[in-house]
């Protein structure tokens, strides 16, 4: 019967899957479409990776995301059958704001919040990342955040991020303490957390976000959650005491901060970490992780609004957590992203 329920299951995942590549690589075919000229460097003939080898890496990466479910590394999503007239409404919403992206693109709108919109937050992020109208600070750019990461990466964000569920698993079957508490570092609208509270329902967890905005969008997502806090609160000085969480967990954060700003946060991570504590991290690959896509990474800061992406993409992460007195558990790449699993020596 399990091979039955296996066949059925797998056939459930590949139809859902497809339909949504399918679904968000249409949505971003329109919106390269009605965007204006790329103002970038034209790349050397050939080194852009074309969109054949994409869909393959895509489809690789689906596939392992399935054989994580079938193992029962982790559950298979929520949305796998999404309820249509809400995709319906989050496509309007996208499309809405096209225009005012487009406007920003070129170059007829500030990509820096107004004064007033910006006051007491850090200058780095008070800017109008993507392009997105608000930057960080409405609810109406929390509703649209997760849709367009969708979208830029044609309906695998999700899937990426998944990859990193295996190695909380294992931090919490090598947990020495039986109440283990997990802390989000920008958490945003909680769309990973959610992730991990359908998998660990009863694991208690703090979702940290420099947003109130998106935090209130968390805390929509998580309301019927009973074991999880949040911090409105900037990752360069996390309000918690030293060695007080088992799991750190930090998702697609670094690349928008500034070199400096990046090893701060990791120092107020590896701080709050307890003595065999995880860090389970994942952002952007960098220059050389998969020199296909090399190109492809120096051309993205152009096409979305990313002022810290270019010194990002050629950093030294591994020296970076080095510093932090963290030990490499894993490192392996995952699409477009590249998952760390550190660990806090005893």
């Amino acid at each position: 019967m399990r091979s039955l329920g296996q066949a059925v299951g797998k056939a459930l995942y590949d139809v859902s899957q497809q339909a949504r590549i399918n679904w968000f690589g249409s949505q971003y075919a329109l919106a390269q479409l009605l965007a204006p000229p790329l103002d970038a460097p034209i790349p050397e003939p050939g080194s852009m990776p074309g969109w054949a080898a994409i869909r393959q890496d895509l489809n690789q990466l689906l596939l392992q995301d399935w054989q994580n479910i079938d193992q029962d590394l982790y559950k298979a999503p929520e949305d796998l059958i999404p309820n249509p007239l809400h995709v319906a409404k989050q496509s309007l919403q996208f499309l809405r704001d096209l225009p005012a992206i487009n406007q920003r693109r070129r170059g007829r709108s500030p990509i820096k919040l107004q004064e007033e919109e910006a006051a007491g937050y850090p200058d780095y992020y008070t800017q109008n990342f993507h392009f997105q109208s608000d930057g960080y600070l409405s609810d109406h750019s929390a509703d649209l955040y997760d849709y367009q990461v969708e979208v830029l990466f044609t309906g695998g964000a999700d899937a990426m991020r998944r990859q990193t569920l295996p190695a909380i698993r294992q931090a919490l079957i090598d947990r020495t303490r039986p109440t283990p508490v997990l802390l989000d570092v920008a958490c945003g609208t909680g769309c990973y957390l959610r992730s991990i509270w359908h998998n660990w329902p009863n694991l208690a967890m703090i979702g940290l976000d420099l947003s109130p905005d998106y935090l209130h969008h968390a805390e929509r997502q998580l309301a019927k959650a009973e074991h999880v806090d949040f911090l409105h609160a900037n990752a360069e000085d996390i309000p918690l005491a030293d060695e007080s969480v088992d799991i750190v967990t930090c998702i697609y954060l670094f690349h928008e901060l500034p070199e400096t700003i990046r090893r701060k946060v990791a120092r107020e991570m590896a701080r709050v970490l307890r003595p065999g504590g995880r860090l389970i991290f994942m952002d952007s690959i960098q220059l050389g992780d998969h020199a296909p896509y090399d190109a492809l990474l120096d051309r993205f800061p152009y096409a979305f609004h990313e002022p810290y992406y270019r010194s990002y993409i050629r950093d030294d992460i591994d020296g970076l957590f080095h510093e932090t007195g963290l030990r490499m558990k894993e490192k392996e790449r995952a699409f477009f992203s590249t998952l760390w699993v550190l660990e806090k020596p005893v």
